[in-house]
């Protein structure tokens, strides 16, 4: 997931606890985040979990848990 997070922030060298607002993200960017993450891992994070969840660490821990349900 990183990779996604770092191809469309445009930005390495960032820790998993880093706020994606303080990194430059945006609503735009996070509509990419999202797409990315259904086409390449193919787990729907709904927007509003990609809000309340705002670091690496949060929406990893909210993929693994909607990957082992599925």
């Amino acid at each position: 997931m990183r990779y996604i997070w770092e191809r469309e922030l445009d930005l390495k060298g960032f820790s998993d606890d880093d706020d994606f607002f303080l990194l430059g993200g945006h609503s735009l960017i996070m509509q990419k985040i999202q797409v990315r993450i259904m086409d390449e891992m193919g787990i729907e994070v709904p927007m509003d979990e990609l809000f309340r969840r705002p670091t690496l660490a949060q929406i990893s821990e909210h993929v693994a848990s909607a990957s082992a349900r599925s």
